[in-house]
């Protein structure tokens, strides 16, 4: 392209971008729906048969048999699509698009220059959406009282080596960073963003007996609730069950050392659990509760998904300082096995007698968005300019979809339980920008497949919509069979396969950066660059999907 032709395109761009960025600004604390039905997620259009008439299953990964309480059990929707009838057309328009001429007007060194650009933190060290909260625009305030009410990002990045964020005075902030493996498909760097998530507990968790902050009552805290919703013994650190409240963490019948967080939760047989430290009076007062495969009151997730950056010493993928979205979860109140069974059937029935109904999302764009399972989600997202501004009502409920309407979640959430081991670097407790995902080996189903290879045979494929081309070409034959040595190789180091190539990675990263300039998030978040092949654009409600047997359990 010559230089005045790129001017000329440059200009438009910057045009679209003030225009994208007037409109979006004018409505921004709106709740009317251009999509009706944004929990319906652009993956679930993914065309599963191909022009050779062969069957791929990409559905299974989140349409599984659930566990108690997750009482959906959507297996079903591997076989068929089962969609109301105004999503029937897909309104994921940006999965159509041809962005090659905007990617190509957009230099590598501009993008790598922008990518490494924060927008978190301004460059005296504060963190730069909570500074641009603290004196809210009157189109970002719903409520009109002057102020933000709702989640402020309070993250510094700045990690000990138990993954424990600090504050700019060394004090904790009670985030912890965790290394997991990301979940199928979704958020492979190779498919388009890297990201990172951090747990915390309320304070009750966090403090000992006499009201303290305890890093030991903490770590234990965090270790029991781990074994709650891994439902499996967690080793931990000698620690006092004396100093802790007298808690038989290890179930040896004595109070003393214990190693070990025991997993024995059977109250029909009068067998409990509990917490340590000012958790444990808060337990027995009725105001926290434990029980299996959900977390307590209080708990929050702060998940931010980046532009994908590159070491230049090793060419490994990387998080980039700009970040696209942050997103953070809290759980407001607890639900117990009979309010989450009596919501699903309720949710059942009523997708029964009136199927093509459209779900209702309570909340706003300032108090976020309930998930009806005791979550409310919050979240920001780049404006034209770059900066991280907070979602709307619409992009909030693209988020609702998945984290409470599959049956792959546990109490709503994803990356936690497949959290790595204590046998892990610093016991799993880091952050990526502590250690990246080279050298980690592949998760293993309970069926002891390697899960990322059941994943690409299963769907012939390394991402939902089949379009990856440089997976396909990295672990797939001409055959379209699995290279058995790139197996050998994923089985000890999931980067061969998680990771983009530079190349890619600059593909991707421009790829976005044009959705953003366009602010088209409700049109879809996809890093794709040229129409996907693979995806519907009308699907008829009940049109099979040729699966015959769905794929079961993890």
């Amino acid at each position: 392209m010559n230089p005045i032709a790129r001017h000329r395109l440059t200009v438009l761009i910057s045009l679209g971008c003030l225009l994208a960025q007037s409109a979006i600004s004018g409505d921004l604390d709106d709740r009317e729906l251009s999509n009706e039905t944004p929990h319906v997620n652009p993956q679930c259009y993914t065309k599963t048969e191909d022009a050779q008439g062969q069957v791929h299953n990409p559905c299974f990964s989140c349409h599984t048999n659930s566990v108690r309480p997750n009482y959906l059990n959507d297996s079903d929707l591997q076989e068929a699509y089962d969609f109301p009838a105004p999503a029937e057309h897909n309104p994921w328009l940006n999965l159509f698009k041809d962005r090659t001429q905007e990617i190509a007007a957009i230099r590598d060194d501009d993008m790598r220059a922008y990518l490494r650009e924060s927008n978190y933190f301004t460059t005296d060290g504060r963190i730069l959406p909570a500074a641009r909260l603290a004196e809210v625009p009157a189109h970002w305030d719903y409520n009109d009282d002057g102020q933000w009410d709702g989640f402020v990002p309070d993250v510094w990045f700045n990690f000990d080596a138990e993954g424990f964020d600090l504050a700019p005075d060394g004090t904790p902030t009670g985030w912890r960073a965790f290394g997991y493996y990301p979940f199928l498909g979704t958020f492979w760097p190779t498919n388009g963003s890297t990201d990172d998530v951090l747990i915390r507990l309320a304070a009750p968790f966090r403090t000992n007996l006499v009201g303290d902050y305890d890093p030991v009552v903490y770590k234990t805290n965090l270790a029991i609730v781990e074994s709650v919703i891994r439902e499996q013994d967690i080793a931990i650190e000698p620690v006092d069950e004396a100093a802790l409240g007298g808690v038989d963490l290890n179930k040896d019948g004595l109070i003393a050392t214990a190693d070990l967080i025991k997993y024995d939760w059977a109250p029909l047989e009068g067998r409990f659990m509990s917490y340590v430290g000012q958790a444990l009076a808060e337990q027995r007062a009725g105001r926290v509760h434990l029980a299996a495969r959900l977390y307590p009151e209080g708990s929050e997730f702060f998940h931010t998904v980046r532009y994908i950056d590159i070491n230049e010493a090793d060419g490994a993928n990387q998080l980039a300082a700009r970040m696209k979205e942050v997103r953070y979860m809290k759980k407001l109140y607890w639900m117990t096995y009979a309010d989450l069974d009596q919501r699903m059937a309720a949710e059942l029935k009523e997708k029964h007698d009136f199927p093509d109904r459209i779900r209702t999302f309570r909340g706003n764009i300032e108090s976020g968005l309930a998930n009806d399972q005791g979550w409310v989600l919050a979240a920001m997202i780049e404006d034209a300019e770059g900066q991280l501004r907070p979602q709307t009502y619409e992009e909030l409920a693209f988020c609702v979809g998945c984290h409470s309407g599959i049956g792959a979640t546990t109490d709503s959430t994803f990356a936690f339980p497949r959290r790595f081991s204590a046998d892990s670097f610093q016991g799993g407790w880091y952050h990526w920008s502590q250690k990246g995902l080279r050298g980690t080996p592949e998760r293993l189903r309970e069926d002891g497949q390697g899960d990322y290879a059941f994943y690409l045979a299963t769907n012939g494929a390394g991402d939902e919509f089949r379009e990856n081309a440089e997976v396909r070409a990295r672990f797939f034959d001409a055959q379209g069979q699995l290279k058995p040595a790139m197996l050998d190789a994923l089985s000890n180091d999931i980067a061969v396969l998680l990771e983009a190539s530079p190349e890619r990675a600059m593909t991707l990263n421009k790829a976005y950066r044009v959705i953003v300039q366009e602010q088209s998030f409700t049109q879809g978040r996809d890093a794709t660059v040229t129409p996907a092949r693979n995806v519907h654009s009308f699907v008829p409600t009940g049109t099979l999907t040729g699966v015959t047997e769905p794929v079961l359990g993890y």
